[in-house]
């Protein structure tokens, strides 16, 4: 209305100059002014009477970066809107709609560029006319979409380039073939008293002849002998760490799950979440991976309920460290893996993947390893 009241005003005062100084010709822009500042308001305001705009979303879950696609259900009033727009926070500009007369449906496709929960409110119609002097603002009517933004999951790319790696030059196929390698490889862990159709060859013989009753082993869970994955999202002073490790934890994840199983420990979890071949957990893991920050008082990992791990170990950081935790080097017993965002000065990376790289470790040192002992540790491999 401002606009309006300014174009009445500056009407007014060419006829008053024209009448003063007898300037026939300043009549016309005038009385145009003035005929403008009037009739645009009332023009726009008919228009947005019983108009709106509804937003049709489907989706609940989708990737950064992923495009996809709504509808605008736009509903005019009973009079034509001369010019019209929408304005929808899933994108940057008003979605100029032009004159309309009647309900009409606009596609439109959009994405997020960040992981995490977006709320949507509903978007708004804009009314104006040609001249933009008056301008009404329709308020949306539907529900507020709740979309949870999951990381990204990106290629892992072995340092060096496409060449096919030497064993020394990287743990990611190590790791990948860990699992396979030690599902027949179980520890005993004990005795226990014998239950009904356990195989023949678990049962204690040794101890049955010392008459101590028919025993059997107790086998120590295989779970440890798959890789872990551990996120720590504490110290980061750039989003963009952050969002590079957590897409890093989930690529690696799920790289990890689709050969053979891992396990993937979250801040503030006391328990590591296993995966396997089936992603079936995958899903939760994901999303739970969309919600991690790095508020003020974001807990560490809790190392201390995995307790040590027979499969190899990758700790993902959100900030730049050069040597593991010694919690966490305590852990691993096979390779352990520091993945940090960017890259180390000075230090040759095994992988790399979302922004971030991976280096060896030297056990019990939590460093990263020379070539000699990487060269090493691939001949062990």
């Amino acid at each position: 209305m401002k606009r309006a009241r300014g174009v009445v005003a500056a009407g007014f005062g060419l006829i008053v100059v024209a009448r003063l100084f007898d300037a026939v010709p300043l009549y016309v822009p005038g009385l145009a002014f003035l005929l403008i500042g009037i009739a645009a308001p009332v023009w726009t305001w008919l228009a947005a009477r019983d108009a709106g705009v509804e937003r049709k979303l489907n989706v609940r879950r989708i990737e950064e970066g992923q495009e996809f696609e709504f509808e605008l259900e736009v509903r005019c009033g009973r009079m034509p809107a001369l010019s019209a727009a929408v304005l929808e926070p899933l994108v940057a500009e008003p979605i100029a709609l032009g004159a309309r007369r009647r309900t009409n449906v606009r596609s439109a496709t959009a994405s997020f560029r960040r992981r995490g929960p977006q709320r949507l409110e509903p978007p708004a119609l804009l009314i104006r006319d040609p001249f933009d002097v008056s301008r009404r603002v329709c308020a949306g009517t539907g529900a507020v979409h709740e979309i949870l933004v999951l990381p990204r999951i990106e290629p892992i790319r072995v340092a060096g380039g496409g060449a096919a790696p030497a064993p020394s030059a990287t743990r990611m196929q190590f790791a990948a073939r860990a699992p396979r390698a030690t599902l027949a490889e179980v520890e005993i862990d004990g005795l226990r008293p014998y239950r009904e159709g356990t195989s023949a060859s678990r049962i204690h013989w040794a101890a049955m002849a010392r008459g101590a009753g028919l025993l059997e082993r107790r086998l120590r869970a295989e779970s440890d002998s798959r890789p872990l994955v551990v996120l720590d999202a504490r110290g980061t002073a750039a989003a963009e760490d952050l969002d590079a490790a957590v897409r890093a934890a989930a690529s690696i994840t799920l790289e990890l799950a689709r050969h053979g199983g891992c396990a993937l420990l979250l801040p503030g979890e006391r328990r590591a979440s296993p995966l396997d071949g089936g992603l079936g957990p995958w899903a939760a893991a994901h999303a739970r991976l969309a919600m991690v920050d790095s508020a003020p008082g974001t807990p560490p990992p809790f190392l201390a309920g995995v307790g040590v791990r027979r499969g190899p170990t990758f700790y993902v950081a959100a900030r730049r460290l050069d040597r593991l935790p010694a919690s966490a080097d305590g852990v691993a017993r096979a390779a352990r893996i520091l993945v940090v965002p960017g890259k180390l000065r000075g230090r040759a990376a095994s992988f790399e993947v979302a922004g971030c790289s991976g280096y060896e470790m030297h056990a019990g040192l939590g460093r990263p390893r020379s070539g000699v002992g990487r060269a090493a540790a691939g001949a062990g491999v």
